[in-house]
């Protein structure tokens, strides 16, 4: 078959009727036009005619969030305690090894182990931040930091 101005038509579907508004019921579009029911909106020319608010009232509307929220990660907290159930025999303590263990989650960037509690096994930390008080206690126990 070939092609001529007598069998050339648009696309399925890219030509769409237009909907006609308020004519009558059996339209599907008649009665209140679309529009819901009665309000200012429903009325004509009430949409612009909506009052603004003021920007101190704007202003009076937003949430008090007082202070800042740091962009910073945080390190995630071990306790001694909690080290000293893991491991029990003398290793190596970093990040991946906390992760295995499950002392810190998988998603986290840094570990830092607070001095709660008390190590008696000689361990060896890579790439992990201590509180004075933990590398202390960890030193005292033969262990080394790095």
């Amino acid at each position: 078959m070939s092609i001529g101005m007598h069998n050339l038509k648009p696309a399925k579907g890219s030509h769409v009727r237009k909907l006609r508004i308020g004519r009558g019921n059996s339209s599907g579009h008649g009665t209140t036009a679309g529009k819901g029911t009665k309000g200012q909106r429903a009325r004509s020319g009430g949409r612009n005619k909506l009052k603004l608010k003021g920007i101190k009232q704007m202003l009076l509307s937003f949430p008090k969030n007082r202070g800042f929220k740091s962009l910073y990660v945080k390190p995630e907290t071990v306790s001694l305690e909690k080290l000293a159930k893991v491991f029990t025999h003398p290793g190596i303590v970093s990040l991946t090894t906390l992760k295995k263990t499950g002392l810190v989650s998988n998603q986290a960037l840094s570990a830092k182990i607070i001095g709660k509690g008390e190590v008696k096994v000689a361990l060896k930390l890579e790439g992990v931040a201590t509180t004075k008080s933990a590398a202390e206690a960890i030193e005292k126990a033969g262990g080394k930091l790095n």
